[in-house]
């Protein structure tokens, strides 16, 4: 709906692809048909089967391929989504480069929100610094064409933010490269350190924690499998990170997390896959943090978290071993 003037804005921005890796060669493809089709030329590999019903995209970076790095894996590389927790990512990038301090208060809103994807955290963050509007700054400084703010009749509902695998890419590439030490060094400290539960109940070691080996950092997201997980994830499991800020599940969840009403309330608005379930596996993986990788899913209205789990571990499984 806003991808025109996303557009514009990314390709009026100093902040190109290119100038990320500090080279135009280590650009990422051009948006659109043409880019995807250069993207998916790159890949060395054929790409993981997608089940019927998931409709699947992926991006990966190998920051060692040619001398400034290059897109070696991609399928649906601007196919947007709705964000559901991946959005966590720009609220705390854009809260850390507005302010030179971080009160003991947010920095724990910000570990909680990154490691357990805590909702009422980015709830309250969320609201503090104009909503929509972190996307709209984040989105222009990074040159984000695919991102784009929930919509006007939903702005406390972060999950509702559009993202692509491409944007996402792109943005763990800008903490990499790009971003301050002191941003850079909280928000993938938080991510290297996620918890093997959410502050929701729900496991988050799915995808990249479940198919590729240690060193990662990850940020996961979910929406639209209800409130109540098919089997708790263990209080214990979470590293003492249960419960979270302004205790944690009811707020968030209302405002954008796993409720399947939320993303039925979204008909209409323009939501990517509203009522479909999402499951996204984003991160660093590799020494060195070798590759960038996305991985973002939506799946049959209905359908069950234990199913959609088990296709993103496949799916996730079959593009790390394409990498080798």
């Amino acid at each position: 709906m806003q991808s025109k003037p996303w557009a514009v804005m990314a390709a009026a921005v100093p902040l190109a692809v290119g100038c990320l890796h500090g080279s135009p060669a280590a650009a990422l493809p051009a948006r659109g048909p043409a880019g995807q089709q250069q993207a998916a030329a790159v890949a060395p590999h054929v790409p993981p089967r997608v089940p019927a019903g998931t409709t699947a995209a992926w991006v990966v970076f190998d920051r060692r391929a040619g001398s400034a790095g290059k897109i070696v894996a991609a399928r649906n590389a601007h196919r947007k989504y709705r964000s559901a927790s991946v959005v966590k990512i720009l609220i705390a990038l854009d809260y850390l480069e507005r302010r030179t301090t971080v009160p003991a208060a947010d920095a724990r809103l910000l570990r909680e929100m990154l490691r357990s994807s805590d909702d009422a955290a980015a709830t309250t963050l969320w609201s503090r610094s104009g909503r929509g509007a972190i996307i709209t700054r984040t989105a222009r400084r990074l040159g984000l064409a695919d991102t784009a703010p929930p919509p006007a009749s939903h702005p406390g509902f972060w999950g509702y933010t559009s993202i692509s695998a491409y944007d996402i890419v792109r943005t763990y590439r800008y903490l990499l490269d790009t971003a301050e030490p002191r941003v850079r060094e909280t928000v993938l400290g938080h991510l290297r350190r996620a918890t093997p539960c959410g502050n929701d109940g729900f496991h988050q070691y799915f995808g990249i924690p479940s198919a590729v080996p240690r060193p990662w950092a990850v940020k996961q997201g979910w929406s639209g499998f209800g409130t109540v997980p098919p089997t708790r994830c263990a209080a214990s499991a979470a590293g003492g990170s249960t419960g979270g800020p302004a205790g944690g599940r009811v707020a968030g969840a209302a405002m954008g997390g796993s409720v399947s009403a939320v993303a039925r309330r979204a008909a209409g608005t323009g939501v990517p896959d509203y009522g479909r379930p999402v499951l996204h596996s984003t991160g660093l993986t590799g020494d060195g943090d070798r590759y960038v990788m996305a991985v973002l899913t939506a799946h049959p209205a209905g359908g069950s978290w234990n199913d959609s789990v088990r296709r993103v571990n496949r799916l996730t499984v079959d593009l790390y071993r394409g990498l080798s």
